[in-house]
Formats: structure tokens, sequence, C-alpha cells
């Protein structure tokens, strides 16, 4: 590809942003700005319809961002992608590791060039399925880890049958040696499990540790009272008392307290 043929898109909902791109890349020889969008939903629209070489794509729009604009993308068809960005640290790293070029605003034309020339020396180097590959690697890293589904019940074996324990029945789990107790209501159910591990099994939207022998279902709390050397008494609504300890104050903002 010769510099004649680089067709470019610029995609920023800031104004201000496309007009400071357009007026570096007016100085450049070989370059035509064939669009501008100011939102997501703008962007994928032109740059399906369009084909750009290259499009300067901001991070930060409201709505659809530039990591989503390029996620409804046919992953085989994208173009080379300048990213511009104000502060995302973790952003840019990745665009390092992928070698996708990145603009941190604000930036001046020496920086601008160089990101610019970057651009086109690698659509120069006639290898289209590259430039996918590295950014279909960088949104993959980009995508949040799924989060495991929780269970809504947990088995309990008893007296040669296994009872089912829906999650959000339990009022309070303590510790037992190798097992935990599973209290709810009138009834508690023993279970062979760590503390550490039950903990990792509760959604934490709803359970708390409030000490080394103790999570509590934050619905069931009723009364907070402070104690000595910052632990707090921790009484549930069907009467049980509770002590949240020291090592454990960073908690008691999920309880309430600020």
């Amino acid at each position: 590809m010769t510099p004649t043929e680089l067709r470019v898109l610029l995609v920023d909902d800031e104004p201000l942003g496309r007009e400071r791109i357009r007026s570096l890349l007016s100085r450049e020889t070989g370059v035509t700005v064939i669009g501008e969008a100011s939102g997501g939903e703008e962007a994928v629209e032109l740059i399906t319809r369009l084909k750009p070489d290259l499009v300067f794509l901001d991070v930060q729009m409201p709505g659809l961002t530039g990591f989503g604009v390029l996620s409804q993308l046919d992953p085989k068809a994208l173009p080379a992608v300048i990213f511009v960005t104000a502060h995302d640290q973790f952003a840019l790293k990745a665009f390092e590791v992928h070698a996708v070029d990145y603009l941190l605003k604000p930036f001046d034309r020496d920086r601008f060039q160089l990101a610019l020339k970057r651009a086109t020396d690698r659509l120069s180097s006639k290898q289209p399925d590259a430039l996918s590959a590295q950014l279909s690697a960088m949104l993959a890293q980009m995508q949040p880890a799924p989060i495991p589904k929780l269970p809504d019940r947990i088995p309990v074996k008893t007296a040669g049958r296994v009872v089912f324990v829906n999650v959000l029945d339990i009022d309070w789990v303590g510790s037992a040696d190798n097992y935990v107790e599973l209290h709810v209501g009138d009834h508690t159910h023993l279970l062979r499990e760590t503390m550490q591990a039950m903990e990792q099994r509760l959604p934490t939207e709803r359970f708390v540790r409030i000490s080394r022998t103790a999570i509590v279902n934050t619905e069931r709390v009723r009364e907070l009272q402070p104690l000595f050397h910052g632990e707090y008494s921790v009484t549930l609504k069907n009467g049980t008392k509770l002590t949240l300890s020291r090592s454990h104050r960073d908690q008691l903002a999920r309880l309430g307290i600020r």
C-alpha cells in the first residue's frame, strides 16, 4: 500500500477531538479523511459501509465505547486502529502487548506522526490478517472473565439422605472444626467444608464474613452495637448474637456503617 491510498475515519464524541486529528492529518500527504463519527453506533455503520484503511478511535465514549465498536465488527475484516484515550492505563498496557498503537491525550504532532507511521508501515506490510489477529487478541484480553454462577441450593448429606438448603434461606454460617454449620431458621446443617471455601460459595452481595468463625446473611442483621477495641455485637432478626471482630472492621460498610 502506498501513502496515497490511506483512507481514514475519525471517531470521537468530542468535536474538538476530531478537529485536532483532522488538522494534523491535513499536514500529511496521501491521507484522505473519508468520514467522521461522533458516537459508537454511527462508527460501526460507517466502518462497515466505507471500509476505511485506518480508524482513529476514541476509547471513552458514552454508550458504545471504542471497544464496543470493534466487538460489533467482523473480526476478519477489521481496519487498522489507532486508539485515542485520556487515562485508561490498563488499556494502554493491552495496546502495547498486542502492538496496537494509541494516542494519549493530550498528544503532540511528533507522537501523532509516530502513530501514523506505525499504522502505515503495518498496512504496507500487506498483512491484514495479522492486524485483525492483534485486535482480536486485544479485545479478548479486555473482556472481563466470566463470573461463574453460584449455586441456588447447597446439598447437605444428613442421616443417609441429602437435604437441599436454599442459599438465601441461610441466616449465618459458623465454623465447627473441619466442618461448617449452616444455620437456617430453627435448623442447623453440618457440612464438611472450610469457612474460606464456604465464603467463596456464597453470593457476596448478600453474605459477609464478620470474623474468623462467622459469615452472616446481611438481610438477617437487625442491630449492630459497638463493643471494645473496635469490635461490634451483631444481632440477627432471630435473636442470635455474633461478634464482628476488629480484623474484619473493613466489612462494616457492607452492613450499613460508614
